[in-house]
């Protein structure tokens, strides 16, 4: 900063938010802590209504805070969930302005999940693998669904980056999966071939119980290039 740079005049919003955050970051208000009501607020700081909500969705979309109506908002627990949620609208937008972009993030998915299943296959109790089966199952009933298996899809390959036990994975594969849901419902909507998802599942379920490393790998790169390659036919379809 130089001597001669002007100095420039905070919006009332962003003092009150910068002092909020500081409350947060500090530790003076820890997760699970309820805000001080907007009444609270405006006497502490001596500004009106519109500046202390514009703060407050500020941290909420920050996920410093929930807001529910008619209620204090809460302190959040910040996790790496909670971090991709934040960039959700923007990734998309990203994704549905650029079919490079879209590329990318599907062949970063494969890269991701053949490790993940990997993990999966080296570590996945009898528990885990259960549970994969039961999600197969909740699938397998909402064919025709598309929504609802696109759903269970997510649930599935969620688990599967779980069984590493680092949440970061998870929340990894959650957000990959929410990003690209919009185009896989259009896809399974266009192809009926629901079938084929879950044989695949189901394969790669018998694979992680065997704890075959390898074979588990292997029918995920098929399972998710079958996928990529049914989506470049639909896009040329309707093109």
């Amino acid at each position: 900063m130089t001597a001669s740079e002007p100095i420039v005049r905070r919006k009332l919003s962003d003092e009150v938010f910068a002092r909020l955050k500081r409350t947060i970051t500090s530790g003076e208000l820890k997760p699970g802590d309820d805000m001080p009501s907007e009444r609270e607020l405006m006497e502490r700081f001596g500004v009106g209504r519109p500046a202390i909500r514009e703060a407050m969705q500020a941290l909420a979309n920050m996920g410093l805070v929930a807001i529910s109506h008619g209620e204090r908002a809460k302190v959040l627990q910040l996790n790496a969930r909670s971090i991709f949620r934040q960039v959700d609208t923007a990734a998309k937008i990203m994704l549905a302005s650029s079919t490079d972009s879209l590329e990318h993030l599907k062949t970063a998915r494969i890269f991701f999940e053949r490790g993940m299943v990997r993990e999966a296959a080296e570590k996945a109790s009898a528990q885990e693998v259960a549970a994969l089966r039961e999600i197969l199952a909740a699938q397998q009933s909402e064919r025709g669904n598309s929504e609802a298996f696109i759903d269970a899809d997510m649930r599935f390959h969620t688990a599967i980056a779980a069984i590493s036990g680092n949440p970061i994975y998870a929340a990894v594969a959650e957000a990959m999966l929410g990003w690209l849901k919009e185009y896989h419902t259009e896809m399974l909507i266009w192809t009926g071939n629901e079938q084929y998802t879950l044989d695949e599942h189901a394969e790669i379920i018998d694979r992680i119980a065997a704890h075959d490393a390898d074979g588990a790998e292997k029918v995920m790169i098929k399972h998710l290039e079958r996928s990529r390659a049914l989506f470049v036919m639909q896009a040329a379809n309707q093109s």
